[in-house]
């Protein structure tokens, strides 16, 4: 599908990048934006030519959270239908079978924290900042914070959400908000990178990892093992598993099937 308020492409190396493209409004998220960013990423979830997603932002900011000119003179109900569109994109990672990383500069605030913490992996440029700023326009960040917590723990997240504060990349990376900080003119070539080489990894590996750690995340400690025992006993069996080792005993690069 053609897109408009973000870009999609695909490359050779497997890694899919999708751009939020709302410069002039900091990539804040609206309607069109958070739908097309919740299609981009079921595109890339689809397609054989990508096994990596990297989302980042065009212009001087990842994101500055939701565009709050939709708030006036609506009803609950639509308040209600409106941020769980804004989320959408936050679930679908989840969701996916595929790693997404998020690529970080400038500013990412509110739902462009939430987009961070809820993508797999996060790489950050050393002058970014984040944030779930939102309480300082008397609102609050009760969605983002879901995924920010999960990274970060209770008493942080509640800093964060509380306060309202921008805290810089190396003091989010300390509390395991993003992944790796890097200089700022390196930021797209590490990401890229980055990116690229988890892409040679089994794709298969990945997906059921990434499933894998998803569905353990909420079950008891025991269930847990059991729920992850029988996917690994699932991957073993795989014609991937299988090349990977034969490979390793070779000493060269594996040939992935994704069977």
């Amino acid at each position: 599908m053609g897109y408009e308020t973000v870009s999609l492409t695909f490359a050779d190396d497997y890694v899919a990048e999708i751009t939020l493209n709302r410069p002039e409004n900091l990539n804040t998220f609206n309607i069109p934006l958070a739908m097309e960013l919740h299609q981009a990423l079921l595109e890339i979830d689809r397609d054989d030519r990508a096994r990596v997603a990297l989302v980042k932002g065009a212009g001087k900011a990842f994101c500055a959270g939701i565009d709050v000119s939709f708030l006036p003179g609506k009803s609950v109900q639509e308040y209600r239908e409106w941020i769980e569109c804004m989320e959408a994109p936050l679930v679908t990672i989840s969701r996916m079978r595929k790693p997404v990383i998020a690529q970080v500069h400038g500013v990412a605030a509110a739902n462009g924290a939430g987009l961070v913490a809820a993508a797999d992996l996060a790489i950050a440029g050393e002058k970014a900042r984040i944030g779930l700023t939102a309480i300082n326009v008397g609102l609050n960040c009760v969605g983002p914070v879901i995924p920010v917590s999960r990274s970060v723990g209770r008493k942080k997240a509640l800093e964060l959400l509380f306060f309202g504060e921008l805290i810089p990349a190396p003091e989010a990376a300390q509390m395991g908000l993003i992944n790796r900080v890097v200089t700022d003119g390196d930021l797209e070539t590490e990401a890229r990178t980055w990116a690229a080489k988890l892409a040679q990894k089994s794709p298969l590996a990945l997906q059921h990892a990434k499933k894998a750690f998803y569905s353990a995340a909420d079950q008891e400690y025991t269930k847990a093992f059991d729920y992850m025992n029988e996917a690994f006993a699932r991957l073993c069996a795989t014609d991937d598993a299988k090349e990977g080792i034969v490979a390793f005993k070779e000493k060269r690069p594996a040939v992935w099937s994704g069977k």
